[in-house]
């Protein structure tokens, strides 16, 4: 059996535009669309704040003298909310504030109008190539190189994030630790590089048996590897589980096999979020090696 990788899709840049002129936005839609991204327009900030939430956008280019929310107040509200999203200021009131100002604020660049088109294809791709260039150092900070699932660091950052959002949000999270069956004398019959073939064919599984956007894959260390999967019942969560055994077994790596331990999280009274992570993280810890102990190449679920 061949697993591939899910489908990698390259979206282009969109951009919010914010204006209350209605020429400016017309001009700055006729320029962006001409460099070859997509845009969306809003006439102040309040709307830009909306449209926001909705979409998931590349980058911001604001005005700053706007009715309801000006450019500055819809500034700090992205810098708060949205640290990592590029914005380019412009504005023809250079008088009210200068470049020195919205920089401070948090925006990436500013230009003045009536602005130039060249120029401003030029500002916006220079925030593109160095958000890229970010995005690649986090990928190589927060990924295993082996498999390129995430690695432990960026396990413990993202289960507190999700643990959090569950309880907030009021929905199941699920912890699945897996374990490889009899590694060890896999790697010392066949050697490393079929050892590392095999953890590579399971990183390639994990992400053919979970949800593009909504569960974590991780290589957790050595032979080990954990899924957090939100917004999940138990029985989905089992079925994930399952797959990902089956699926293994089909690649034939002798007699080795996968087990797995689930647990769920569980809110306790009084306790803090690091105890309650702790124990999240000790209960599937626990339900993995009583897979082990039952017989391997099986999911056991914690009882708890």
């Amino acid at each position: 059996m061949t697993i591939t990788n899910k489908k990698e899709t390259t979206e282009k840049p969109k951009i919010l535009i914010v204006d209350d002129d209605p020429l400016v936005l017309e001009l700055l839609g006729i320029s962006i669309a001409s460099f070859g991204y997509e845009f969306i327009e809003a006439t102040d900030g309040l709307i830009a704040i909306e449209k926001l939430k909705n979409n998931s956008f590349t980058m911001v280019i604001t005005d700053m003298m706007m009715p309801n929310m000006d450019g500055m107040q819809l500034l700090n509200h992205i810098h708060a909310h949205y640290p990592k999203l590029g914005v380019i200021v412009v504005t023809g009131y250079t008088g009210t504030f200068s470049y020195t100002d919205v920089i401070r604020a948090g925006a990436s660049d500013f230009i003045s109008k009536p602005f130039n088109t060249d120029e401003l294809e030029a500002k916006i791709n220079r925030i593109l190539r160095e958000q890229s260039l970010i995005s690649k150092l986090e990928h190589l900070s927060n990924c295993d190189p082996l498999t390129d699932l995430y690695n432990r660091r960026y396990f413990d950052e993202k289960l507190n994030e999700e643990v959090h959002r569950a309880n907030r949000q009021g929905y199941p999270l699920f912890l699945a630790l897996l374990d490889v069956d009899k590694f060890k004398p896999y790697n010392d019959a066949y050697g490393h590089q079929a050892g590392d073939k095999a953890l590579r064919a399971i990183s390639k599984i994990l992400r053919h048996c979970t949800r593009d956007n909504v569960d974590w894959t991780f290589r957790y260390g050595g032979d080990e590897f954990a899924i957090i999967t939100p917004h999940i019942t138990r029985e989905q969560a089992t079925n994930v589980g399952q797959r990902i055994i089956e699926c293994y077994r089909k690649c034939n790596f002798d007699n080795t096999g996968i087990s797995v331990g689930l647990a769920e999280l569980i809110r306790h009274k009084d306790a803090s979020w690091e105890g309650d992570i702790h124990d999240l993280i000790a209960r599937a810890d626990k339900a993995l090696y009583r897979a082990k102990d039952n017989g391997k190449n099986q999911i056991v679920h914690d009882e708890t």
